[in-house]
Parts: C-alpha cells; structure tokens; sequence
C-alpha cells in the first residue's frame, strides 16, 4: 500500500486533532514486537491516527530510530513527534476520513 503525500497544512491538522487524543499504544524496552505491531495496526485500522507513548526510557536517537521502524513495519507515517510522544497516521481503506472533515 502506497502512502499519500502530505502537505505541511495536513501533518498540522493530523498534530492538531493528535493533541487531545489519549495514547492509544505504548512501546517499552522490548521494542518493535509482533504483538505491539499487532495491536499498533489494529488501531490504526479503527482510529487512523494513534498516538505512541515510548516508555522504555529510549534516549532521542532511539526515539527517533523506533518511529522509522514503526513507519516501514506498520506502513504508516509519523505525522509529529515530541519528547516521548509520536502520533502515526494512515489513512482507511476509503481514504482518509481526518483529512477529509478538514
């Protein structure tokens, strides 16, 4: 599956809607699992857009590696990332839902 481009304006209200979502996934030591990849895809598939909390105590350029191999595993792109926090996105099988609500 193809991931669509996004344009700045879209990442920005993708960051905007991820500010009141509670963390929906958490990524601890054990890293990048088949059950954390499991349960990262199927909320995705419900939500479109989660938001990861990393609570393995990974220093920044762990973050940052974990979020790139989340995005490849997952099929999905980090729309913004702070501190321990990274919100992911992919759109629904009918396109984006989010984005569309504008």
């Amino acid at each position: 599956m193809s991931l669509p481009a996004l344009t700045g304006a879209q990442k920005t209200q993708l960051r905007g809607r991820g500010q009141t979502l509670p963390d929906h996934a958490w990524l601890g030591r054990d890293g990048v699992t088949t059950e954390f990849l499991a349960e990262l895809l199927r909320q995705l598939d419900a939500r479109e857009l989660v938001k990861l909390r990393f609570t393995g105590g990974q220093d920044r350029r762990e973050r940052a590696a974990l979020c790139a191999q989340v995005e490849g595993d997952a099929a999905c792109l980090c729309v913004g990332a702070v501190g321990h926090t990274a919100l992911f996105w992919r759109p629904g099988a009918d396109g984006s839902k989010l984005l569309a609500a504008g």
